[in-house]
C-alpha cells in the first residue's frame, strides 16, 4: 500500500497523468518572446510561426513578442522590449482596457525566450556581471507565475533550441552580421551547448516544482531543443525546398570582413529553394522550420498532442 501511495505522489508531481487542455477548448493564443516569435520583425524574414499556428488551429492570435527581447533588462540588458518591463505590461494594459478579449478558460499563453539572454552582448560574452544562468531561467519561469496571478491558466513553455547548431554559435562559424570580431568559435560552441542544455534542465525542474502549486493550471513544456535537433539530424523529414537540403548553412548568408567594416559577401537563395534550409541567417530558423514549430504547437492547442509536448499539469 505504501508503494502504491508513493507511486501516486510521483505521478502527480512528475505530470505523467497530466492531460492538458481539452480538444476544441482553446480559442485564443497569446505569444511572448523575441524575434523567434515576433510577427512583425520576423526572424525568418517571412511569416512567423504564431501566424501559421493560429491558422492551423483556428484560433485568434494576440502577439506580444518583440525582436531583440530578453526576459528582463534588469538581468541581461538590451535596447529592446523585454518580456518583463514591456511585453507583459503591454498585455495587461490591453486586457484591462478591453482592447483584447481573452477569457482565461479558452486562452493559452506561450513563451519562447533565451536566445538573446544567453548570446552575444549577454551571458556568453560576460556583459552582465553578477548575473548567471540561474537568475535568467528563474525569470523565464516567473512568467508563468505572474500570468497565473492575473488569471491565466493555460501555458506553453517553449525551451531553448540547440543554439550551437546555428551558424553564429557553431565551431565552424565565420564573421557575420551578429558578430564580426575575433573569437574562439570552438569555445563559444561548447559554452552555448552547456548553457542551453543546463538552462533547459533548470526550467524543466522549476516548472515541475511550480506546477503542483498552481491549482487549475495546465502547463505544457514544448521541447524546441529536441525538435530542432531532430530537424538537424533528419532534414528530409522536415525540409521540402527545391535546393539540396542544408542544415549547416543559411539561405541568407553574409560573410563580413573581420571587424565588420566593409562590404559583406552574401549568398542568398530565392523562392522555394529557401525551404531547403533549416536556417534563414546565422541565428534564426527558416520559415519552413517555423512551419514545423507551428504545426506541433497547433496540435498542442487543439488538444491532439504533439510528440514534442509534455503536459506537467
Amino acid at each position: 500500500m505504501v508503494l502504491v501511495l508513493l507511486f501516486a505522489v510521483f505521478l502527480a508531481v512528475s505530470g505523467i497523468n497530466a492531460v492538458g487542455v481539452r480538444p476544441s477548448q482553446i480559442k485564443n493564443l497569446v505569444t511572448f518572446g523575441d524575434s523567434y516569435t515576433d510577427v512583425v520583425v520576423t526572424g525568418d524574414q517571412a511569416t512567423a510561426w504564431p501566424v501559421y499556428a493560429a491558422e492551423y488551429a483556428h484560433v485568434n492570435l494576440h502577439p506580444f513578442a518583440r525582436a531583440g527581447a530578453t526576459c528582463s533588462n534588469n538581468l541581461t540588458f538590451r535596447p529592446f522590449p523585454p518580456v518583463f518591463g514591456s511585453q507583459l505590461p503591454t498585455y495587461f494594459t490591453e486586457k484591462g482596457n478591453g482592447s483584447i478579449s481573452v477569457p482565461e478558460d479558452d486562452t493559452i499563453y506561450t513563451l519562447w525566450i533565451g536566445t538573446n539572454d544567453l548570446g552575444v552582448s549577454a551571458l556568453l560574452t560576460g556583459s552582465d556581471p553578477g548575473v548567471s544562468l540561474v537568475e535568467v531561467t528563474a525569470c523565464m519561469v516567473d512568467w508563468v507565475k505572474v500570468l497565473y496571478e492575473n488569471g491565466a491558466r493555460n501555458f506553453i513553455f517553449q525551451n531553448m533550441i540547440p543554439l550551437e547548431l546555428t551558424i553564429l554559435y557553431s565551431a565552424n562559424s565565420y564573421p557575420n552580421r551578429y558578430w564580426a570580431f575575433e573569437r574562439n568559435t570552438t569555445e563559444w560552441s561548447i559554452t552555448m551547448t552547456e548553457m542551453t542544455r543546463s538552462g533547459n534542465r533548470l526550467t524543466q525542474l522549476m516548472l515541475q516544482t511550480l506546477a503542483p502549486t498552481l491549482p487549475g493550471s495546465h502547463i505544457a513544456l514544448f521541447d524546441s531543443h529536441a525538435l530542432f535537433q531532430d530537424m538537424y539530424d533528419h532534414p528530409a523529414l522536415y525540409l521540402n525546398g527545391t535546393a539540396p537540403l542544408n542544415v549547416t548553412g543559411a539561405w541568407d548568408s553574409c560573410v563580413y570582413p573581420l571587424g565588420g567594416i566593409g562590404t559583406p559577401d552574401c549568398t542568398i537563395a530565392n523562392g522555394t529553394a529557401r525551404d531547403s534550409f533549416l536556417w534563414t541567417d546565422e541565428l534564426h530558423p527558416s520559415e519552413q522550420a517555423d512551419r514545423i514549430v507551428a504545426r506541433e504547437i497547433a496540435l498542442t492547442l487543439e488538444g491532439k498532442g504533439s510528440q514534442w509536448t509534455t503536459w506537467l499539469s
